[in-house]
């Protein structure tokens, strides 16, 4: 019996070049990382910097814990990127339970060991018996995330990136509200912003529509967070109003005792989002490494970025 032959797009990608072939490398990268807790963890961030340190990443940032608690850690983490890689570093600044003076007192360290960027965020509280509190400002500090870039240029003529929510911030009480929050961000002095991760390709081009629309000049970044492990993704997408789609689940299933399948599925599914995103025009791509340099370093390599 002769099988019928295949659909007519089917037949085309068949005979087409591979999707990532011949890719010109024409686009810059950046990578985030969170400040270690233990020594070992220690050790296990400063591989993945020196792994994509080569690819001459435009700038790598270091996060800040909830409620600033891992301050210390994060000035360590940032002043050693400073000093031993030469990579631009950016430190993340938050408003929570920290005062003007406070914040100024970071800030002017930052200066002082050479970090001219910043990553300006409102923060997420403490966690309380599993749960993110309310965000509630500190009596003599800045009340959102557009007052502390204001305040941080008045300090230093910082370059400041902000986040921005493609599927609007989950205490937002509107999408306009969010994309008018956004705006503020900007006119306070901010000149990039950077998503939440998000998992549709047409998410992102939506947003970047409605940022345009609304008049907002920012260097829009997309957030890549390749799936290391699902559960975990499920729970913080769920915490951050970001969509998993059903398709993911099923790719993952059956995957959780088969760690090495599970991040060359998880490299599959990165790969082809920023490829489509590449195909719409964006050339810098933003990575949530979780200290993990893989993931980040073979979607780069299959998009052309190579040491230099």
């Amino acid at each position: 019996m002769i099988s019928p032959p295949p659909p007519a797009t089917e037949a085309r990608r068949a005979h087409a070049p591979p999707l990532f072939a011949d890719l010109p490398g024409d686009i810059e990268v950046s990578f985030e990382f969170f400040p270690p807790k233990t020594a070992r963890m220690a050790e296990t961030l400063w591989r993945s910097v020196e792994t994509l340190a080569p690819l001459g990443p435009r700038f790598v940032s270091v996060t800040y814990g909830a409620g600033g608690s891992t301050r210390e850690r994060t000035h360590a983490t940032v002043a050693r990127i400073v000093a031993e890689t030469g990579i631009p570093a950016a430190a993340h600044l938050t408003c929570v339970d920290a005062s003007r003076d406070e914040i100024a007192e970071v800030a002017n360290a930052y200066w002082a060991a050479g970090v001219r960027h910043i990553v300006a965020l409102r923060g997420d509280p403490p966690v309380k018996d599993g749960q993110f509190q309310r965000f509630v400002p500190h009596p003599d500090g800045y009340g959102d995330a557009a007052a502390l870039v204001a305040g941080l240029k008045a300090l230093h003529p910082f370059e400041i990136s902000v986040g921005a929510y493609p599927e609007t911030h989950p205490e937002a009480e509107s999408p306009e509200a969010d994309l008018a929050h956004l705006k503020r961000k900007v006119e306070a002095g901010a000149t990039r912003a950077i998503t939440q991760f998000f998992f549709d390709p047409e998410t992102f081009f939506r947003f970047r529509d409605r940022v345009s629309a609304a008049g907002i000049d920012v260097d829009l970044v997309p957030g890549i967070l390749p799936v290391v492990n699902y559960a975990n993704v499920v729970r913080m997408a769920a915490q951050c109003n970001t969509r998993v789609p059903d398709w993911m689940g099923r790719l993952f299933e059956g995957l959780d005792d088969h760690p090495e399948a599970r991040q060359l599925v998880a490299a599959t599914i990165a790969s082809e989002m920023v490829r489509r995103l590449y195909a719409g025009g964006v050339r810098h791509f933003h990575f949530y490494t979780l200290n993990r340099a893989e993931l980040a370093y073979a979607i780069c390599h299959l998009l052309g970025v190579r040491a230099k």
